[in-house]
C-alpha cells in the first residue's frame, strides 16, 4: 500500500534524525561518571581522565579530597561511581556498609612516606632517635589530619614507631588533606612536612629530604572499587585504570602499580 504524503514526511524525518545522531561526535553521545579520588592522586588522575576522554569520548569528573572525607560523603549518599582511597581502612568501611561492589575491589597502587622541605634543604636520615623536634625549633611540621586522613595516619604511626611523636605533636600543623599539607611547605608556611613521595614529585618548590623506613608504618596501598550506585561506563573506567596509559601516568608520578 503506498505511503501517504504525511507518512512519507514522517519516515523521512525519522531517518534524518537517526542519521544526525549517528554522525554526532563520540563526545556528544558519551557517558559521564563521577570519580572520588584521594587528593594525592590528583596529578596522575587528571592525566588519566584526559586520556580516557580522548580514547573513549566518555568523561570522568574527578573529585579530590582526603579519603576519609570522600568516604563519609559516599556514606551520606553523594553520587560517586568509582572510589579510590589512599588506604584500605576507609574502603573496608564502605564495603562493610554495602556501599561498594565488593567483587570489583582491587589494590591498585602503592606509595612511600617522606619528609619534604624547600628546595636546597639538607638531606636527613630518618630512623630511631631522629630529632625532628629539634630541627623544627619553633616552627611547624605540616601533616594531613592525623586521626582521619591516610597520609596523616601513616605519618603519626611512623613518628610513633620511631619514638618521636610526643616531641613533635605540639608542633604539628594539620591540614585537611595531603595536598594541603604539601602547599604549606611549598608556600613557606612550614619548613618540613610529611607527604607521599608522589606529592613531592608533583610540586617543584619542594624536595624529599628523607624517606621513612617501610617498617615504621603499614604498607601504603590504594584500593579502588565501583560504588553500589555505579552507572554508565564506570566499570570500563575501572578497567582502564589498569591499562598501559594509566600505568604510565601513575608510574610517571612515582606510584607503584600493584596490578
Amino acid at each position: 500500500m503506498p505511503l501517504s504524503a504525511l507518512t512519507r514526511r514522517t519516515a523521512l524525518a525519522l531517518c534524518a534524525g537517526l542519521i544526525a545522531f549517528a554522525t554526532l561526535p563520540a563526545a556528544a553521545r558519551a557517558g559521564q561518571i563521577t570519580v572520588f579520588a584521594a587528593a594525592s592522586l590528583k596529578t596522575a588522575m587528571d592525566q588519566i581522565a584526559a586520556d580516557w576522554k580522548a580514547d573513549t569520548g566518555n568523561t570522568a569528573v574527578v573529585s579530590y579530597a582526603g579519603s576519609s572525607q570522600l568516604a563519609r560523603q559516599i556514606q551520606q549518599g553523594a553520587p560517586a561511581d568509582v572510589f579510590i582511597s589512599a588506604n584500605e581502612a576507609w574502603m573496608t568501611r564502605l564495603q562493610k556498609g554495602g556501599l561498594i561492589q565488593a567483587a570489583t575491589r582491587r589494590d591498585l597502587l602503592g606509595n612511600r612516606l617522606v619528609l619534604i622541605a624547600a628546595k636546597g634543604t639538607a638531606k636527613v636520615t630518618i630512623g630511631k632517635g631522629f630529632d625532628l623536634a629539634k630541627r623544627l625549633g619553633s616552627d611547624h611540621l605540616a601533616m594531613a589530619l592525623v586521626d582521619s586522613v591516610p597520609a596523616g595516619i601513616y605519618g603519626k604511626e611512623a613518628l610513633t614507631s620511631l619514638g618521636i611523636w610526643k616531641s613533635v605533636k605540639p608542633k604539628v600543623a594539620q591540614a585537611s588533606n595531603v595536598r594541603a599539607a604539601l602547599e604549606l611547605v611549598a608556600a613557606g608556611e612550614a619548613p618540613y612536612g610529611i607527604t607521599y613521595a608522589t606529592d613531592a614529585r608533583a610540586e617543584p618548590r619542594v624536595e624529599i629530604v628523607g624517606t621513612f623506613p617501610a617498617d615504621s608504618h603499614p604498607p601504603i596501598i590504594y584500593p579502588a572499587a565501583l560504588t553500589k550506585e555505579a552507572k554508565g561506563p564506570a566499570a570500563q573506567f575501572l578497567t582502564y585504570l589498569g591499562g598501559a596509559k594509566a600505568r604510565a601516568a601513575f608510574e610517571g608520578q612515582g606510584f607503584t602499580v600493584l596490578k
